[in-house]
C-alpha cells in the first residue's frame, strides 16, 4: 500500500500495485528473465503482467503482445526492449496511460550520436506525460514491499536508508555487501543516464518518505545542478545525505580569464557547493560503506565525546589518535564513573581509553558497558576486542547486546580474521556496526557529529542588509559600457563599481598622455605608482603594464614611455590608451584576492584567499557562493591560511559587500580585486577588473545564484 500522504509525481514509481515487463524472457540468464524471476521471488503483492509477442507464457505467468492489451491499468512499465525498439514502446505506454517507466536497456547517449537521437525521440513521447528512470540502469527495490525491479542477484534487506546511485555495478557491490553486513535499505535506485528523473527528483521523494531516514549518493555527474541543490538543501535539515561524487580530477571546462576563473576548478566549486547544502561529501568507497553501516544500525552522534573501552593497548591509542585528529575528544569521565571501574578493574588503570586487559572475559566488558551506558558525558562508546587465547569475542558479542541501543551510539571494533567472525556476525545481527579497525569507527563518527554541529547555527541564517551601495551608479556604469559594445571595464570603472558597494580603493585617475601623467603624479604627491589602462587588456603585468615606485617626473615620463613602448610590441598600440595613476602605498600587511566568476552549473561564484604575484603558486583559497551570510562569510575566510593572520572583522564585512555586489548586478561575468591589501583595521584595493556578459543577452536569462535564501 502506498504511504497515506499526498501523491508524490513518483510515487508509482515505487509503490506500483500493477507491473508490467515489457521484453520479459523465458530465456536463462537474460535480463528480461532475470527482472520476472526477481519480481515473482520477492514479496511483491502486486500484479505481474510479462508482455512479449513470442510468448503466451513466461514463468507461469500469462503473456501480453503489447502494453494496450494488458487488461488492467498499468502503474510501472519496466523496459528491457533492445534501445531502437524502446522510443515506439514509450509512445504505447503514454496512449496507455502509464506514469511511471524505468527503461534498463542500454545503447542510448552511451553509444554516441544514435543513441543521443534515440533518447531525443523517447522524450519527444514521454515529456509531461510520464516520469522515466534511466535508461541504461539496474532498475530499482523497494524492500519494505517486496519490490525488486531490477537484474541484480539478489534483494536488499529493510531499513532506512535509500541508496541512489549513478552505476548499476556499484549498487550490485553495495547490495553483496550489505547481505553479509545486515545493512538495510528503504529504497535501492539506480538512476543510469537520467534522461527524465535526476537527483533533485528522488531526493525530493526520499526526503519526504517517511520510510527513509539517510540517503546515500554514488554520483558520476551532477545533471541539473539546480534541481539537485534545491532539493538538497531542503532535504537535508531533516535527513543526512551522504555523498560520494568520482572525477575530482576533471578539469575546468574553460579557463577563465580572470585568477578567479583559473583558480576554482570544478571539483572545488562542487565541494564548495555541498557545503552550502549540507550535504557530507567523502572521499572513498571505504567511507561510503562505514557511513552506511553506521547510520543503518546506530543514531548520528549528538557531540564529540567518546568513550573507549579495549583489550589491548596500541589499539586504543590508534582510536585516541585518530578522535583527536578529527577534532572529537575524549569523554571525561565522572567520579562515580571512576569509583564503577575502580571496583571492576586493576589498579593503574587508564581512565580513557578505557583499557579492560588482554584477558577480560566477556561478562567485564558487558559490566565495563553498562557502567559507560549512565555516563551523561560520553557521546559514544567504541569497544575494541583483540582476539587472544583467554578472548572470547562470540560470547562478548552476546554480553554488550542490552547497552548498544540506549541514547548515544555504540561501535565495534572486532580485529582478527576467523577467530572473530562469529562474534562480528552476532553484533551485525543486533545491529552494532563492526569496523576492521578503530580509526576507521572513529572517522566515522567524528565526521557524523561535525557534520551535524555544522548544520545547528545555519537554520537561523539570514541574509545581511547593507546600506553602503549604490545600485544605479553600478548600473550607469555598466549601462555606459555596454551602449558602445564593451564587455571588458577599464581599471578606473572597475574601481568605482566596487567604491559604490563600500569597498575602499586607493585613489585613482586616468592619464591619457605624459603631461597628465605627470600632472596627476603631483597631485597625488610622490611616490606613485603607473598602470595601462586599456580597455582590451586585462592581465597589465603580462605586457609591462605596471611601474611601481616612482620618485619624480622624470621617472613617471620614463614609465609612462616604456609601458606605452612594450604594450606596442606585445599587443599593439591600438591596446594602448594611456596610463592610471595612483599614490604607492606603503603597508605592512598581506595581499588578499577577492573575486567572483561564473559557472555553467553553478551560476555566480566567489573566490578568496591569498593574492599578489604568488596567487597562483601558493593556492591558499577558498570558494564560496552568493548570497553570503555572516555565517557564510566567516567560513570561507577560515577555509584559508591567510585568515588567522587578518582582520576577521574587516574582511567579513567586504564580503558581504563582495557578495551584494554580484547578487545584485547579474551582468557582472567576472570580478577580480587583486591585490587587495590589508591595513591596521582595514582593507583597501589597489587593483580591480570586471568583465561583463555579453550585451545581447537578455537579462531574465542571466546566471543567477544558484542558492536561494531559505525562507524561515
Amino acid at each position: 500500500m502506498a504511504p497515506s500522504r499526498n501523491l508524490h509525481p513518483l510515487e508509482k514509481m515505487f509503490t506500483p500495485q500493477n507491473i508490467a515487463v515489457i521484453g520479459a524472457s523465458e530465456r536463462m540468464h537474460s535480463v528480461g528473465h532475470t527482472l520476472m524471476r526477481n519480481l515473482l521471488a520477492a514479496s511483491f503483492g502486486g500484479n505481474i503482467y510479462p508482455v512479449n509477442p513470442k510468448h503466451s507464457s513466461i514463468l507461469g505467468k500469462k503473456c501480453y503482445p503489447s502494453i494496450k492489451s494488458i487488461p488492467a491499468q498499468v502503474d510501472l512499465a519496466i523496459i528491457v526492449t533492445p534501445a531502437k525498439t524502446v522510443p515506439a514502446i514509450v509512445a504505447e505506454c503514454v496512449e496507455a496511460h502509464l506514469f511511471s517507466v524505468i527503461i534498463i536497456s542500454a545503447g542510448f547517449k552511451e553509444a554516441g550520436a544514435p543513441g543521443i537521437a534515440l533518447e531525443e525521440q523517447i522524450l519527444f513521447h514521454a515529456r509531461g506525460r510520464m516520469r522515466i528512470i534511466g535508461p541504461n540502469c539496474l532498475g530499482v527495490m523497494r524492500p519494505s514491499t517486496g519490490l525488486n525491479a531490477t537484474f541484480a542477484h539478489g534483494m536488499a534487506l529493510p531499513g532506512s536508508i535509500a541508496f541512489l546511485s549513478q552505476s548499476g555495478a556499484f549498487c550490485t557491490a553495495v547490495l553483496d555487501w550489505s547481505l553479509k553486513e545486515q545493512v538495510g535499505f528503504s529504497s535501492f535506485v539506480s538512476i543510469g543516464s537520467m534522461i527524465d528523473v535526476g537527483w533533485g527528483d528522488l531526493l525530493d521523494y526520499f526526503g519526504n518518505d517517511p520510510e527513509t531516514k539517510t540517503i546515500l549518493i554514488y554520483m558520476e555527474s551532477v545533471g541539473d545542478a539546480k534541481a539537485f541543490l534545491s532539493a538538497a538543501l531542503r532535504v537535508s535539515y531533516a535527513k543526512p545525505i551522504i555523498l560520494l561524487k568520482v572525477g575530482r580530477s576533471a578539469e575546468a571546462a574553460q579557463a577563465a580569464i580572470s585568477h578567479t576563473g583559473s583558480l576554482a576548478g570544478n571539483d572545488d566549486l562542487f565541494s564548495a557547493a555541498m557545503q552550502r547544502v549540507h550535504v557530507l561529501r567523502i572521499d572513498s568507497i571505504a567511507e561510503l560503506f562505514n557511513m552506511a553501516n553506521f547510520l543503518a544500525k546506530q543514531p548520528v552522534p549528538k557531540g564529540p565525546h567518546l568513550t573507549i573501552i579495549t583489550n589491548a593497548g596500541g589499539p586504543g591509542v590508534v582510536a585516541t589518535d585518530a578522535l583527536i585528529g578529527m577534532g572529537g575528544q575524549l569523554t571525561t569521565l565522572s567520579p562515580s564513573t571512576i569509583g564503577a571501574f575502580d571496583a571492576i578493574l586493576s589498579p593503574h588503570w587508564n581512565p580513557n581509553p578505557i583499557d579492560v586487559l588482554g584477558d577480560a572475559s566477556p561478562e567485564k566488558y558487558a559490566k565495563a558497558a553498562q557502567i559507560i551506558s549512565k555516563e551523561k558525558a560520553s557521546e559514544g562508546t567504541l569497544v575494541i576486542l583483540t582476539p587472544q587465547d583467554m578472548t572470547d569475542p562470540t560470547k562478548t558479542a552476546e554480553f554488550i547486546k542490552p547497552y548498544a541501543h540506549l541514547q548515544t551510539p555504540m561501535m565495534a571494533s572486532w580485529m582478527g580474521c576467523d577467530s572473530i567472525e562469529e562474534g562480528k556476525d552476532l553484533l551485525n545481527q543486533y545491529q552494532i556496526p563492526v569496523f576492521a579497525y578503530p580509526d576507521m569507527a572513529v572517522n566515522t563518527f567524528a565526521s557524523l557529529w561535525k557534520h551535524a554541529k555544522e548544520q545547528q547555527p545555519l537554520k537561523i541564517e539570514k541574509t545581511e542588509h547593507l546600506d553602503l551601495c549604490d545600485f544605479h551608479k553600478v548600473e550607469k556604469i555598466i549601462q555606459n559600457a555596454q551602449a558602445k559594445n564593451r564587455t571588458i571595464l577599464d581599471e578606473w570603472e572597475s574601481k568605482k563599481i566596487i567604491q559604490a558597494y563600500g569597498i575602499k580603493t586607493v585613489p585613482t585617475e586616468i592619464a591619457r598622455n605624459v603631461d597628465e601623467a605627470v600632472e596627476l603624479a603631483q597631485k597625488f604627491g610622490f611616490p606613485v605608482v603607473l598602470k595601462l589602462f586599456s580597455l582590451t587588456i586585462t592581465h597589465k603585468a603580462k605586457v609591462g603594464g605596471v611601474k611601481l615606485n616612482l620618485n619624480d617626473a622624470p621617472a613617471v615620463i620614463k614609465a609612462f614611455r616604456e609601458i606605452e613602448s612594450s604594450v606596442g610590441q606585445l599587443a599593439g598600440p591600438d591596446h594602448f590608451q594611456g596610463v592610471t595613476v595612483q599614490p604607492m602605498i606603503n603597508w605592512d600587511g598581506y595581499e588578499l584576492l577577492l573575486g567572483s566568476m561564473t559557472d555553467e552549473q553553478f551560476g555566480p561564484v566567489i573566490l578568496f584567499g591569498l593574492g599578489g604575484k604568488l596567487v597562483e603558486i601558493i593556492k591558499d583559497r577558498a570558494v564560496g557562493f552568493p548570497p553570503l551570510t555572516k555565517i557564510w562569510a566567516q567560513r570561507l575566510m577560515r577555509q584559508t591560511k591567510i585568515d588567522q593572520a587578518i582582520n576577521e572583522s574587516s574582511l567579513e564585512q567586504t564580503l558581504l559587500q563582495f557578495s551584494h555586489l554580484i547578487v545584485q548586478h547579474p551582468w557582472i561575468k567576472e570580478c577580480d580585486i587583486n591585490p587587495i591589501i590589508t591595513l591596521k583595521d582595514d582593507l583597501m584595493a589597489l587593483d580591480a577588473r570586471i568583465i561583463l556578459h555579453d550585451a545581447h543577452h537578455k537579462k531574465e536569462d542571466l546566471p543567477k545564484p544558484v542558492f536561494i535564501q531559505r525562507k524561515e
